[in-house]
């Protein structure tokens, strides 16, 4: 499209600054506008690497408080689940992924008989894949609710990705856990540089929600964390650096603001 001469307006920026850096030189050949939906991309591309850009906000935002939510009491018909608080699961999409996480998520409900452990299972899998998890009366699944589900929770264990990010915006008190192959876990440390493995933490530059890693990730870590945000003056303190989160992420209207400016710069 480039070499033909059209503009190149580029919405939600190539997370180049987590691995394969030296892509910047593609965005710099191809792109003649970019608009990044996180607030260090802004000083990522301008002073990094000297290519101008606009912060336009998140558009999760948007798409969280235009949410429409059951009563918590018809969640709980619903779903058949327990009138007990939730604690949310979301173990990730992949298959591997989701085997290892449950297995250690799951490994702490003994130690917390007075919530329910709710699995947020993943569009692409099949409910049978979940079933060998399903093992303990507390435990329970539903798929493809993760909203519903996040907005009723009144905590979350959560494998990173965007949903560290989902469940803050939903002011979800959350414990980040993540665990690997030996193998795949040191390639990626060589690969991803990166400060934290959350999104929440990127954004905020610094440990707003504890991330267990690989060995840190185990029962007794869990069982430790999850006791912290279950508790009132924590909880307090992290949905205060939530807010702030949210602050930082521009408010809403990100997709609106960027098709304005796309207007603005065809018009000039």
């Amino acid at each position: 499209a480039k070499k033909l001469g059209i503009l190149n307006q580029y919405y939600i920026s190539p997370q180049i600054w987590a691995w394969k850096e030296n892509r910047i030189s593609a965005v710099k050949r191809d792109f003649d506008h970019l608009y990044v939906i996180l607030p260090f991309e802004k000083e990522f591309f301008e002073v990094k690497h000297q290519f101008p850009v606009e912060f336009v906000g998140h558009p999760l935002i948007d798409a969280i408080h235009n949410q429409t939510v059951n009563s918590l009491e018809d969640f709980i018909k619903e779903n058949q689940l327990e009138d007990k608080p939730i604690i949310a699961l979301l173990p990730g999409s992949r298959k591997q992924e989701i085997s290892k996480m449950l297995a250690v998520m799951l490994s702490v409900v003994d130690d917390f008989q007075d919530y329910q452990f709710v699995i947020a299972g993943a569009p692409s899998q099949e409910h049978s894949f979940y079933l060998p998890f399903l093992k303990s009366k507390n435990v329970h699944f539903i798929s493809n609710k993760t909203y519903d589900l996040l907005s009723h929770a009144t905590a979350a264990l959560v494998t990173s990705g965007t949903a560290t990010l989902e469940t803050a915006l939903f002011k979800v008190p959350e414990v980040v856990c993540y665990k690997g192959s030996w193998a795949s876990y040191q390639i990626a440390k060589r690969i991803i540089t990166l400060k934290y493995i959350s999104l929440v933490n990127l954004i905020m530059d610094q440990e707003v929600v504890t991330e267990l890693i690989q060995e840190d990730c185990n029962t007794k870590n869990i069982k430790t964390e999850l006791q912290k945000i279950l508790s009132t003056e924590y909880r307090k303190g992290l949905l205060a650096k939530y807010a702030r989160l949210e602050e930082k992420l521009g408010g809403g209207g990100a997709s609106e603001k960027t098709a304005q400016l796309i207007v603005r710069s065809l018009s000039k």
